[in-house]
């Protein structure tokens, strides 16, 4: 169980630190500082998104660092990394001005994005493997609480922290630096737990760290892969512009001179419902499987932001009404997508390339995190009034739900609980039908280039 744990558990730094709750609410309390400052300034956007764009160079470069070096050694890398760069954008400075501070902000976030991305590909595939020394028929749920769960977890805590501080300070710049700074606790505790990790038994069986035939796993995986990432996309493209601009919505309902304690507050009271439908849904997914419970959840998100849309002149008037509908909105998505999508592309795939498979994906995903958080503004700007520029954005998520359930139902494949086992020797069979050395596999180390050589070669010559 502690492998899952350590090796799952850091994703709570991408819910707490890198874009959701937490730099949401630093982006409103830098307006508040600021005013026109910051809100006209490129780094009003450029704070939230950076860091997407390093959490894609991370998920590439770890997810071939994973498969190629160590699981392990990975994962401790990239918690040093989000430690060393969380820290720096929390003490942000630039000869006392504030657009230097700001460009110093966004840059150091790109960095933290890198730490971040790095969970993904070496921490979450390491979590899928270490899942098979468990109880079958447990297997989806463990992976989903120590992965999906610890980054709803973070939400949660990125919209509770900032509710805190604005009740403790007035002060704006505490307040903002206070909120990141929290996010270094955790990555320091789990830095420990790292250390002692060691390979997942799947890895050191059937890692491809002496060579990779891309050609032959490009034949095998591509379409599945492609399906897998457009999925997550589409899902990343909503959830994430929703949660970056949750306490903006609120703010626009309560109006410009709602106090921070009561946009936060409500943020809070919406995050929580990331919680019970992560919980409830990683215990579906194992009775129904991971694919189905994505299909049912998204659609029935769909439906649910189809009423809130329809409904939403007068459901805003009624504030807890409002948090409520948009909460089970936010709960049904974890059920679906947000439980199984990185449970489907850490399973469908073998463990030689399981890394970079699932890096490539969660890169995907992201870029749709990061297309979202600029065109989601720009969708709430086309309303023609208030009611309509908060309408638009749920009838563009409900819409790309519907499309993300048919693409699953009708085209992901079936994950069960041996799942890695299975497709491990389903990948094995096919590399040897084509002529594949599949004595290569596994954690050996190559004593010359000569032989590998050779054994090309003669694949070549098979070819």
């Amino acid at each position: 169980m502690m492998p899952v744990f350590a090796c799952g558990s850091g994703l709570f730094s991408d819910g707490y630190i890198n874009n959701l709750q937490v730099i949401g609410s630093v982006n409103t309390i830098l307006v508040a500082k600021y005013a026109d400052v910051y809100s006209k300034s490129s780094a009003y956007q450029a704070v939230p998104s950076i860091a997407f764009a390093g959490i894609v160079v991370g998920q590439l470069a770890f997810g071939f660092l994973s498969d190629h070096w160590s699981r392990a050694n990975s994962l401790t890398l990239s918690t040093i990394i989000l430690i060393v760069f969380t820290a720096l954008a929390t003490g942000s400075y630039y000869k006392g001005e504030a657009v230097g501070m700001f460009n110093m902000l966004t840059a150091w976030r790109f960095f933290v994005g890198v730490g971040i991305g790095g969970e993904y590909p070496a921490g979450s595939v390491g979590a899928a493997e270490s899942t098979g020394e468990l109880k079958a028929g447990t297997r989806h749920r463990w992976f989903i609480l120590f992965t999906n769960t610890m980054i709803n977890g973070g939400f949660v805590m990125g919209a509770f922290v900032p509710f805190v501080i604005a009740s403790g300070t007035k002060n704006y710049e505490v307040m903002w630096r206070a909120a990141l700074g929290v996010g270094i606790i955790f990555p320091l505790v789990l830095l420990y737990l790292r250390f002692k990790l060691e390979e997942p038994e799947d890895f050191t069986k059937n890692s491809m760290r002496r060579h990779t035939p891309y050609l032959l796993v490009f034949k095998f995986y591509g379409f599945r892969l492609f399906l897998v990432s457009l999925v997550w996309f589409l899902y990343n493209f909503s959830v994430y512009a929703f949660g970056i601009y949750s306490s903006t919505i609120v703010s626009g309902i309560y109006g410009k001179g709602a106090p921070l304690t009561q946009v936060f507050g409500w943020n809070t009271v919406i995050n929580l419902f990331y919680l019970p439908g992560s919980i409830l849904g990683a215990f579906i997914s194992d009775w129904i499987g991971p694919k189905h419970a994505l299909a049912i959840g998204v659609f029935v998100q769909a439906v649910v932001g189809f009423i809130m849309a329809g409904v939403y002149d007068k459901i805003k008037q009624n504030i807890a009404a409002f948090a409520v509908v948009y909460g089970i909105f936010l709960s049904l998505g974890e059920i679906g997508p947000g439980n199984n999508i990185g449970l489907l592309a850490a399973k469908t795939c073998a463990t030689g390339v399981r890394g970079r498979y699932y890096g490539i994906a969660a890169a995907v995903g992201k870029i749709g995190a990061f297309v979202g958080t600029w065109v989601f503004p720009l969708i709430i700007k086309a309303g023609g009034n208030d009611t309509e520029s908060a309408q638009y954005p749920f009838w563009v998520a409900s819409s790309l739900c519907v499309l993300s359930a048919v693409i699953t139902l009708t085209l992901i494949p079936t994950v069960g609980q041996d799942t890695i086992h299975n497709e491990d020797e389903r990948f094995r069979l096919y590399l040897e039908s084509q002529g594949w050395d599949t004595t290569q596999l596994g954690m050996g180390k190559v004593e010359s280039a000569a032989p590998e050589a050779v054994v090309v070669e003669k694949v070549a010559e098979k070819q």
